[in-house]
């Protein structure tokens, strides 16, 4: 079996904001890799800097507060963090595109569905003229599913649902033929039936179209469903990367095993409350020294609150970082 081309590669990513209380990291060395045809989870709760991240790899941080202070973001070969602007621009919406998780914000509420779709195809899709530009707008929103399409590129965003509207912003990302496909929780605001819709679209329209995919939730339910590899993201930076079934199977980073225990399973007795992981994500500008999880780990140690642990290998396609893989500690982190 041949194995598959890394499409997309972080390397040490560091991403901050300048605030009234001085710089602050929101990603902080983050190292990931996206191979060809592949779909990636990015899962942790709110805050942990997912949604930074895919900005950053956007190229799409808000100036002048946001900036990449170093590491690369390579794009078959080329480093996205050192494009001049306008190359960046041709690159953005053309070899990677980004769904993003409130399509009423990203929409333009003053302007028509087809005028900001058609806008997509004359910046990446030049060799169409204005008939076929337009018959292939049409075309890619009937392929998102959306009914009446002709007549819906005439609507304003207000006049269409949510699940249309997300529906929508899937059709503009795929506008450009990407390589790379960001999505940013795009079920979020969505009721179940909508999210499952829209889920399954995205992984026709991958297996379709062979794009890679970054999917970005807090939802492992989702990452099951859907990924083939998930990184666990935790206060900015990656704390455990494996292919799912190993992740679900064998999970080695103390705040995985919280994520994955208070899922909710068919199995569990019935009223029986859901195990929480105690505390909250540390607020950027009081991050701990030593290990980020510290302050809400069950295995706590000293060193743990001195020094801040290394990638640590499971086995060649999984890792985390936490002192209790290190040998010789003597704790069962079973």
């Amino acid at each position: 079996m041949n194995k598959r081309r890394t499409i997309l590669t972080i390397d040490r990513l560091v991403a901050a904001f300048d605030t009234e209380s001085g710089r602050v990291r929101a990603v902080d060395g983050v190292n990931l890799a996206l191979t060809a045809g592949s779909i990636l989870g990015l899962v942790g709760e709110s805050g942990c800097g997912k949604s930074v991240t895919a900005l950053s790899i956007m190229r799409l941080l808000p100036r002048p507060a946001g900036v990449i202070e170093s590491g690369s973001i390579s794009l078959n070969g080329t480093d996205l963090v050192r494009l001049p602007a306008e190359e960046m621009q041709r690159i953005r919406g053309g070899k990677i595109a980004m769904i993003f998780q409130e399509p009423m914000t990203a929409l333009n509420p003053v302007h028509r569905i087809g005028r900001q779709l058609l806008e997509v195809f004359e910046m990446h899709r030049p060799e169409l003229d204005g008939d076929d530009r337009f018959a292939a707008a049409v075309n890619l929103m009937q392929r998102v599913g959306i009914p009446e399409a002709r007549e819906r590129m005439a609507a304003y965003p207000h006049q269409i649902s949510g699940g249309m509207r997300q529906r929508v912003m899937i059709a503009m990302a795929l506008a450009g033929k990407p390589d790379v496909l960001i999505a940013d929780e795009p079920t979020t605001a969505l009721d179940v039936t909508i999210q499952a819709q829209i889920l399954e679209l995205i992984l026709d329209l991958q297996k379709e179209t062979g794009m890679a995919v970054i999917f970005i939730t807090h939802d492992l339910g989702v990452i099951a469903r859907i990924c083939e590899d998930v990184a666990v993201m935790y206060a900015g930076q990656i704390v455990e990367s494996a292919p799912v079934r190993a992740l679900f199977n064998d999970p080695q980073h103390p705040y995985t095993r919280g994520l994955l225990a208070a899922m909710p399973r068919l199995t569990s007795t019935a009223k029986r409350p859901l195990p929480i992981i105690r505390g909250t994500v540390p607020a950027l500008d009081q991050l701990p020294p030593g290990c980020r999880f510290q302050n809400r780990c069950p295995h706590v140690m000293d060193k743990c609150k001195k020094k801040l642990p290394e990638p640590v290998p499971v086995d060649d396609t999984h890792w985390a970082r936490c002192f209790l893989l290190e040998p010789h500690d003597g704790i069962d982190t079973k």
